[in-house]
């Protein structure tokens, strides 16, 4: 029997899990035999020598051709690059296929670890799963892929070789789409707007497998892509077109192969990636849409370009608490910044002007957007540092346009984002876009008054044209067909529109949008030009008083065009709007709120829980260990080493941590803690002992427990307290519980020692608001901040209201009433954004000494806020009655060398005999009392 058959034949008992407890387990003995050396093959050694020549070869012809070692140096930095960029995108196409393959699991685990640290008012969005559609999605792809092969051959090669005379070879020959299909990962449904169509929202997602072009890869596309069904029509299919546009680019990771690997290349990639997405945003993201009839005969002009939503006139006013980036000497000196702001709405972009060495700049500048669509397009504003190499970030915010469109006038403070601070201030308005010249005249009139305050003047109306097609326009020089394009004209703002090759019948269906100050005295002006913009094929200037005359201002006809054939002729839809701001509705709106608040019968004062104000005060005073066990041995614990202890007290949810003894097994603390603690039975105080270690967790040194029912029932205890848990060692507390009453004979014994931070207690009850504005147009989610000197108190988050209620109780301790102030701040959520409303009440705590029983309950005006706008609190002060502050005790050291003297909570460690005479001779001179023990520390 061969060895192989042997060791086959044992290999069931080589399983110790299979065998009895009383089977052995065989011995298998293998035989090792030595490996026969192979012979050398002649082929791999030419291989290896051919690799090895083919790779000095680029080293030989630039050593003959005298090749410059920068140009190496550059090339082999050119290669690092392209594999760079290369590996990159390939993690991430790796990484995305595995979240593909592994979405369930993955999509669990995130979840199940995000939602345990969501707070409860975390709401989630409307966003349905639709499961059922990716299983169509799966079904139809294939058929999805042969349309997007025509799309890409026939739409976005020829966009492309237009674009670049580099690009004039381009084309796609075959397009594979992958088997894996789009995934729809959520869809929202918007009922709000007009009823005459069905607005979705759909969150998309491509991870193919991959997805190979002759020329591309293109594996990842994930955004939110708008879907609109309209018109809604009384016969089947019932609607009449589908609308589909990306309301903001989405990412797409475009993977090049073949030859085109070179376009990884930094720089390159940068360039081709782009090119390729603006090719594609040309046509799929606003202000484009792709619109597909379902019914013959339908006009689809005015879906693929219908007239905007409105005009959000954006004030940019300040800025505040910028952060300092210009700093000096490597960060040794704090310098300023010299911020501008860049404003993003959809493509739409403005930069500011910077404003040199400050943290609050004042712009003071006016900007106008454009919005297609609400809701859904953000106001994206980002702040820099102006730099003479690379510009520094400051922060970033954004808001949604369609709040503005609900409140008409939002004028806030938005807080950055990505920054511990800063934040900027905004006023945004609302235009109406108005059919008709009823208001014309006032808002010329109003944007008088603005043209004084900002730069440029403010527009008074927009102007839609809508470049249909041209006819019979004449043949360009030597008789050849030419290029049409079309330059429209407002004023100083000029567009051109695509160029439409080899015709004198051009169709370009494209829409242009301008801004108009007085269409009194403006002009359309509409030229026609070869692509080489030197030969002018006609022209037209409309003026647009000629459209306030008509019915809707608009024009829709042909119009014959100037300079050109006599049968040469354009159509074109020209639509004005005046803008309108509809204040009035605001007002309308803050008096129904004023009226509604007026008219409700407000309580006049608190009504919290009898156990309100019933605490009292825990002095734990830790003074000093006795015989600690030592932990720090050495040599394997043959020789005693001593410790460095510490203490931890838990008590009332508090943790209060001493100081690192070094080297001491009777250590001296001298520490005193301070917790305000109810009477509730079952509490109880717990002291543990540990020696800090640096390298390795600290040693445990003992533990006590002592009750709080035993503390409150002694009112002072003054004793050492043996350990548990371990071998010896004790420590001295003595406990002091401090009963609170309102009496304002306790202002006289506010304690002169710095180190008793309580001389009394302040109770505060928050009850209600009433009357607080609206934020960004909605009911905003309302908290409290209550602020006594450095510690803050916040209360819970009510879900939109006006008039919140909280019902809570708070408690902080006072040294000295007479100048503690106490702030009350109230803070809203609306939206996604958070706004800090500034409304805050102030009271000095030294106004309650004059107030009978030390109480204040009543309802206190906002600052900062609405008339209407307050809050109802009760404020209650209470001092702290010891009977044992004013009793002098010297308590002996165990190593019998110093002694501890107790006055008013002063520790002094000294001289046993210098503390008594300092105790006899200045018992009832606190100031001198504290002069001298100065003076006994110092010698």
């Amino acid at each position: 029997m061969s060895d192989n058959s042997e060791l086959s034949s044992l290999k069931g008992a080589e399983s110790p899990g299979v065998s009895g407890p009383e089977e052995k387990t065989p011995m298998i003995v293998v035989r090792a035999e030595p490996t026969k050396p192979r012979g050398i093959s002649a082929v791999a050694v030419l291989w290896t020598f051919g690799k090895c020549l083919g790779a000095l070869l680029p080293v030989y012809l630039a050593g003959y051709y005298r090749v410059s070692t920068s140009l190496l140096v550059c090339g082999m930095m050119v290669y690092t690059g392209w594999k760079h960029a290369r590996e990159a995108k390939e993690e991430r196409l790796r990484s995305a296929m595995q979240l593909l393959d592994n979405e369930e699991e993955c999509a669990y685990t995130n979840v199940s670890k995000i939602k345990r640290d969501l707070p409860a008012w975390v709401n989630f969005p409307d966003v349905e799963k639709v499961e059922w559609l990716n299983k169509v999605l799966q079904q139809v792809w294939p058929f999805v892929g042969q349309y997007m092969e025509r799309l890409l051959v026939e739409t976005i090669a020829p966009s492309l070789r237009a674009s670049s005379s580099h690009l004039q070879t381009l084309s796609f020959t075959k397009v594979n789409m992958g088997d894996k299909a789009m995934k729809v990962v959520g869809i929202k449904a918007h009922t709000e707007n007009d009823k005459g169509q069905v607005l979705l929202d759909l969150y998309i997602r491509v991870i193919s497998n991959p997805v190979t072009f002759r020329m591309f890869v293109c594996p990842q596309l994930h955004g939110m892509m708008r879907v609109i069904l309209e018109p809604l029509i009384g016969d089947v299919p019932i609607v009449g077109a589908v609308t589909m546009f990306f309301i903001r680019r989405p990412k797409l990771d475009i993977n090049w192969t073949g030859l085109t690997n070179l376009l990884d290349i930094p720089g390159l990639n940068v360039m081709s990636d782009s090119m390729i997405m603006d090719a594609i945003a040309s046509f799929l993201v606003l202000p484009n849409r792709l619109v597909v009839p379902l019914v013959p005969g339908l006009r689809v002009a005015h879906l693929r370009c219908p007239l905007p939503r409105g005009v959000v006139r954006i004030h940019l006013l300040e800025a505040q608490g910028l952060a300092a980036k210009d700093n000096y000497v490597k960060g040794v000196m704090a310098g300023l910044s010299d911020p501008y702001a860049i404003l993003r709405v959809g493509p739409q972009t403005f930069t500011s002007k910077h404003i040199d060495n400050t943290d609050a700049p004042k712009w003071e500048e006016v900007y106008e957007v454009i919005v297609h669509e609400v809701p859904g397009q953000e106001l994206e504003v980002e702040v820099y540092d102006k730099d003479t190499d690379k510009d520094d970030f400051l922060g970033r915010t954004k808001l949604d346009l369609g709040i503005v469109k609900k409140s008409i006038i939002v004028d806030e403070w938005f807080t950055l984002k990505d920054t511990p601070t800063g934040r900027v201030h905004f006023k945004l308005e609302w235009l109406a876009l108005l059919p008709n010249t009823e208001r014309l005249e006032q808002v010329l009139k109003r944007n008088e008054g603005i043209t004084s305050k900002a730069s440029t003047p403010p527009s008074s109306a927009i102007l839609v044209v809508y470049l249909d097609k041209a006819e019979a326009l004449p043949m360009k020089k030597g008789n050849k067909e030419p290029n049409p394009l079309v330059q429209i004209s407002v004023h100083d703002i000029t567009r051109d529109s695509k160029t439409c090759y080899t015709t004198v019948n051009p169709e370009w269906e494209e829409a242009f949008t301008f801004f108009v100050q007085d269409p009194h005295k403006q002009d359309i002006k509409i030229q026609v030009k070869d692509a080489d913009r030197v030969q002018t094929l006609g022209s037209l200037t409309i003026p647009l008083s000629r459209m306030l005359g008509n019915a809707n201002l608009s024009l829709d006809q042909w119009f014959q065009l100037e300079n050109s054939g006599s049968a040469s002729r354009i159509y074109v839809n020209t639509v004005l709007r005046v803008l309108w701001l509809d204040e009035d509705r605001v007002q309308s709106d803050v008096s129904s709120n004023l009226a509604a608040g007026l008219s409700k019968q407000l309580v006049h004062q608190t009504s919290p829980h009898s156990s309100f104000a019933t605490e009292g005060l825990l002095r734990i005073h830790l003074l000093a260990g006795q015989n600690l066990v030592p932990k720090d041995n050495m040599m394997g614990g043959m020789v005693k080493g001593k410790s460095d202890p510490y203490v931890k007290i838990n008590i009332g949810g508090e943790t209060f941590t001493s100081q690192v003894i070094k080297g001491n097994l009777n250590p001296t603390w001298n520490e005193m803690y301070e917790v305000v603690l109810t009477q509730l039975p079952g509490q109880d105080l717990h002291l543990e002992v540990f020696d800090k270690d640096m390298d390795m967790k600290d040693d445990f040194m003992g533990r006590l427990k002592i009750s709080l029912k035993d503390i409150i029932t002694s009112q002072y205890i003054d004793q050492w307290y043996n350990l548990s848990d371990v071998k010896s060692g004790r420590v001295h507390l003595v406990l002091d519980w401090v009963p609170t009453s309102s009496e304002s004979d306790g202002l006289d014994q506010v304690s002169v020692n710095k180190a008793v931070s309580s001389a009394a207690l302040l109770f505060v009850y928050v009850e209600q608001a009433d009357g607080l504005p609206v934020s960004l147009g909605k009911d905003p989610k309302v908290g409290a901040e209550i602020k006594l000197g450095d510690v803050s108190r916040k209360t819970t988050v009510c879900d939109r209201t006006t008039s919140p209620s909280w019902n809570e109780a708070f408690c902080f301790r006072v040294r000295d009433p007479r100048k503690e102030i106490l702030s009350v701040k109230v803070g809203g959520l609306s939206g996604t954004e958070r706004c800090l409303l500034s409304h805050k009440p102030t009271l000095i705590t030294g106004e309650l000494l004059s107030e009978p029983e030390l109480v204040l309950d009543q309802w206190f005006h906002l600052d900062g806020a609405s008339p209407e706008s307050q809050i109802l609190l009760r404020a209650e002060l209470k001092f702290g009655q010891s009977e044992f502050d004013t009793f002098p005790s010297i308590y002996q050291h165990p190593s019998g060398s110093q002694a501890l003297l107790r006055y008013k909570d002063l520790f002094i460690t000294g001289n046993e005999n210098v503390l008594n005479l300092l105790c006899e001779v200045h018992i009832d001179l606190n100031e001198y009392l504290i002069v001298m023990c100065m003076s006994v520390n110092n010698d």
